[in-house]
């Protein structure tokens, strides 16, 4: 992640993720990274770059957040990007983003004497939480996953053939 101010300044941060995460999962924590930083520094105005398009249409309302734990992410970016008065992501072209790429393989690197000047941080936990489950509690009734519960818990399969089958 690389925070560059007016004045061509730039600060540099690599984070290497030390949990399972998919690409996406990798550029929010790269995103929310950024915009924590970006608060730290009291900057109001932020222009993000990114070569994500999926990541930068989401964000943007383009596309929606499909998957229970990218929509945490968005959740979770959305309510960082609140705090500032104006944020704008905009999509790049991966070949404009050679910054981006270099401090992958920093973060992804064991040498630590690879990593000169630029920080490396470890991060042992995602930003979100890993399971959002939801309380239920009382009887709902009979549902679509009544008979597969039923099946899968017992073995039982129901009296009409048609709905057996399915």
């Amino acid at each position: 992640m690389e925070l560059i101010n007016l004045e061509a300044h730039k600060i540099r941060r690599a984070t290497r993720l030390d949990f399972h995460a998919t690409n996406n999962d990798a550029e929010y924590e790269a995103l929310i990274t950024g915009l924590k930083l970006a608060l730290e520094m009291k900057v109001e105005n932020l222009n993000v770059f990114s070569d994500s398009m999926i990541m930068v249409y989401q964000i943007n309302g383009v596309y929606q957040a499909m998957g229970s734990r990218t929509e945490l992410y968005l959740k979770c970016a959305q309510r960082i990007i609140a705090r500032f008065n104006e944020v704008r992501l905009e999509l790049i072209p991966r070949g404009q983003n050679e910054g981006a790429g270099e401090l992958a393989k920093l973060g992804s690197c064991h040498e630590a004497t690879l990593l000169g000047v630029v920080p490396l941080d470890i991060q042992r936990q995602p930003s979100v939480p890993e399971h959002e489950v939801g309380n239920l509690s009382g009887n709902l009734g009979p549902t679509w996953m009544t008979p597969i519960l039923a099946y899968i818990k017992e073995g039982s399969l129901p009296d009409e053939k048609n709905d057996a089958k399915e």
